[in-house]
């Protein structure tokens, strides 16, 4: 057995960091969305509110446990993309990040819809037997393009300045195992606080790649119009809230660090016996 997995090793490492990242997106959409429809199918009689945050939570941690070691876990194209416009990562690796992200997606929702297909939802997108909210975000009725846009780029930018606390030495040491589990419980909290508007979806991947599988699987093309044209709020706003949330731990927090620790901790996280999922998360910045 091990000399045949010995052989199917993929030699080339970027393709090696483009398979993680699908796998551990996949795991995240898989327990996600497959809470939204274990409570949508089943009318809230398995489940609520709560248990979908935890669902998604607790899928980002797995998926993070997953992919850390090999692709770093970024999970969503936000975090990629700000790594890039950093410097923290490759701008050549970032369509190749991106595609197989919202693969890893994609493959999740058509899992989800095969395990609960036929279980009384319709291929709808509004309505009171509506599924398709199952697998990608739509604003709720008071919520303006505007509004939604500000709740996207504000739970984002959240969501990108605890993770970059989580993962700054200069802040204290968190043991490695423990912070996947921190990851998911800034995604829980950021559900709890700020979902109802419009489902945080917080990462285009994580939206986009269930909505095309909806938009082909037979919702149609509604799935793209509701909610007067939602479905470019969850792609764009998250990348400006990366950005931003990006932006504001470094002016506000990393730079202000003891540069003999700064200089520490981005050894720390660049060693190559260090399998850490921040390790291309922490950014120096030099004023």
């Amino acid at each position: 057995m091990e000399r045949i997995l010995r052989k199917c090793r993929i030699q080339n490492q970027l393709v090696r960091e483009c398979l993680a990242e699908c796998l551990g997106v996949y795991i995240l959409i898989l327990f996600g969305c497959g809470s939204v429809a274990q409570v949508t199918t089943t009318r809230n009689q398995k489940g609520e509110y709560l248990s979908i945050n935890l669902g998604f939570a607790l899928g980002v941690t797995l998926g993070v446990y997953v992919s850390r070691g090999v692709s770093g876990a970024h999970l969503n194209p936000a975090v990629s993309l700000s790594l890039c416009a950093l410097g923290r990562h490759s701008w050549f690796k970032l369509p190749f990040y991106i595609f197989f992200q919202l693969l890893g997606a994609f493959l999740a929702a058509a899992t989800v819809a095969l395990q609960y297909y036929g279980d009384g939802g319709e291929l709808t997108v509004s309505g009171p037997n509506a599924t398709a909210g199952i697998f990608c975000t739509f604003p709720d009725e008071y919520l303006s393009l505007l509004g939604g846009f500000i709740d996207q780029v504000i739970g984002t930018a959240a969501l990108l300045l605890c993770i970059l606390a989580l993962g700054d030495s200069g802040q204290g040491s968190i043991p490695e195992g423990v912070q996947p589990v921190l990851v998911g419980a800034v995604v829980m909290v950021i559900g709890v606080s700020m979902g109802s508007n419009s489902g945080y979806a917080l990462n285009p991947a994580r939206d986009f790649g269930p909505r095309l599988f909806t938009y082909i699987a037979g919702w149609g093309v509604d799935v793209f119009t509701a909610g007067g044209g939602w479905w470019w709020v969850p792609l764009v706003a998250p990348c400006v809230g990366a950005l931003l949330g990006t932006l504001v731990y470094e002016l506000m927090i990393e730079v202000h660090h003891d540069p003999g620790l700064k200089h520490r901790a981005a050894w720390k996280w660049r060693s190559p016996t260090v399998k850490n999922l921040f390790r291309h998360i922490i950014i120096d910045m030099d004023f």
